[in-house]
């Protein structure tokens, strides 16, 4: 372990900083052939000198003494005791990390979990790299279990304190969902598994930008790549012509390491959404699934994203109108009524995954309530399932953990590491809501109550000339902790809607303003 360190030779310095003498004596020491004795005497007796010096509490030099000290030492626990009790750079995520190894390191499940806990209440910096450590210990633990089929007790004590949370997205999980749902799958259309890797005559790494009319042969069919990929963390999503034919266009998301948990999502999905809504959510054609790579073909939509609208309006410095922020907020209340109440959780809900549908023909003021005629094939598209949660793998009061990492979508209950269902959703949904009426990421603010309690809203004030249903709906949403929240969906949803045919302009109005979208981002 280096330790940092100046020329003690300045005399100044060492005046200044006492440290400084000592960090050059064990440098030399660690160069040389000193013993470990020799090293730890040394290492000791600084330690002893400086530990109750304010100066070095929170001294990241001082710290690595420390943690080099502990490398020769046997007595771990009652090392890390000493530094708690003399307040040792607890503000140091380093420290956490090494003692909780330790901890793990002796099967002491409890108690390495309860110092990652320690840590991150007391934000420890780096505090990201603190909360990303805890995640892989989890999962460590979680794989170790499911392999030996052991039931330690301190397991199921830390699992009690988590109060049976799991985190639906940690490799462990997937792992041993996907093998337990295995033969179900087997049993889907379009499921095509093989144990060897792609052998194309096409190298899958070698699509990038440049891959403009390369073929793509998969299970007897011919794609056609057009355009450039829109990239994911592990995947990339291809336009393709099948078998070169124009008319006939889907999307190729090509993925590794191979990944089918997306594919049992979409069949869930054909299984438990009603026909009249399933334009809404996508549709998966088949999967090829190799050792290597996973190749998911799905319906291909070329009108852009919601992203692309609110992009549209925040280049011209001018607000998206009133009416079309309730329209396309009633689209997503109704997408998540619709999800949640068939036990699915999207788990990635965000404007860039919102696909936009247009009407084959011209809109009309009839049928918008019921959904009927052009309306039926009017509104939005929720893609991109790798993060979709299947509750029907779950107890019945399963609550998660887990972080979703996506910077301006964490919900509350992450933000401040508490269980979440399907907040997840609704909180996304909120988001993208404020990005439609601020053109920002929403910041949140905790305020008191005259009860006593508090609640959260967006720290974005609401514009006096707004309906008063977006300040019910951010409260609403934001504070709610319910188990189901499908009738808190269904009734914001027709408050919107109501408002919506309170007044036959506003409807005209919407049909004008998305027949000029329409123009304005498919023309470009």
């Amino acid at each position: 372990m280096t330790v940092m360190y100046t020329d003690p030779s300045d005399n100044a310095s060492s005046l200044l900083d006492p440290l400084l003498p000592w960090l050059l004596s064990i440098k030399k020491a660690l160069d040389s052939s000193i013993s470990s004795l020799e090293l730890n005497k040394i290492l000791l007796d600084c330690i002893g000198t400086f530990k109750h010096n304010p100066q070095y509490k929170n001294d990241p030099r001082f710290l690595k003494i420390w943690l080099l000290y502990l490398e020769g030492c046997d007595d771990f626990e009652n090392v890390f005791k000493e530094m708690e009790e003399n307040n040792i750079c607890r503000g140091n995520s380093l420290l956490y990390e090494l003692y909780a190894g330790f901890l793990e390191a002796k099967e002491n499940w409890k108690e390495a979990y309860m110092v990652y806990q320690t840590g991150i209440l007391r934000k420890a910096e780096p505090l990201e790299r603190l909360e990303r450590a805890k995640v892989l210990f989890l999962d460590r633990l979680s794989y170790r279990i499911t392999a030996s089929s052991l039931q330690k007790t301190d397991y199921n004590e830390s699992m009690e304190m988590e109060k049976s949370c799991v985190n639906p997205w940690s490799a462990s999980t997937t792992k041993e969902l996907l093998e337990r749902i295995n033969p179900q799958m087997m049993k889907y259309a379009g499921y095509h598994p093989s144990k060897k890797a792609y052998s194309g005559d096409v190298a899958l790494s070698s699509l990038q930008n440049s891959s403009r009319n390369k073929i793509v042969k998969i299970g007897g069919k011919k794609y056609e790549i057009k355009g450039c990929p829109v990239k994911g963390g592990f995947a990339q999503v291809y336009k393709a012509y099948v078998n070169s034919n124009p008319d006939e266009v889907v999307a190729l998301k090509i993925q590794r390491p191979p990944f089918p948990w997306e594919f049992h999502m979409y069949r869930q999905l054909d299984q438990r959404i009603p026909d009249n809504q399933s334009s809404s959510f996508g549709y998966a054609h088949r999967l090829h699934l190799f050792s290597d790579y996973s190749i998911l073909v799905c319906d291909y939509l070329s009108h852009g994203t919601l992203q692309d609208v609110i992009n549209s309006y925040a280049v011209t410095g001018k607000p998206m109108e009133e009416v079309l922020c309730i329209y396309y907020t009633i689209e997503m209340l109704h997408m998540l009524e619709t999800l949640h109440g068939v036990g699915i959780i999207h788990g990635d809900f965000k404007p860039d995954n919102l696909l936009i549908r247009y009407s084959r023909s011209n809109l009309t003021e009839d049928g918008f309530k019921e959904r009927s005629g052009p309306w039926r094939d009017q509104g939005l598209c929720l893609v991109d399932w790798g993060r979709g949660i299947d509750l029907h793998l779950f107890p019945d009061d399963i609550e998660f953990e887990g972080d979703c990492r996506t910077s301006g979508f964490r919900c509350v209950e992450m933000q401040e590491r508490k269980p979440w269902t399907f907040q997840v959703d609704t909180y996304g949904l909120c988001v993208v809501i404020h990005m439609m009426l601020h053109h920002s990421y929403m910041e949140i603010v905790k305020k008191g109550t005259s009860d006593g309690g508090y609640m959260y809203l967006p720290k974005a004030p609401f514009k006096r000339y707004w309906s008063d249903l977006w300040k019910d709906l951010f409260t609403k949403l934001l504070n709610n902790n319910s188990g189901n929240d499908c009738e808190l969906l269904r009734n914001l949803r027709k408050s919107f809607e109501d408002n919506l045919h309170s007044d036959d302009k506003l409807l005209r109005k919407l049909k004008e303003l998305l027949a000029k979208q329409r123009l304005l981002l498919c023309s470009a």
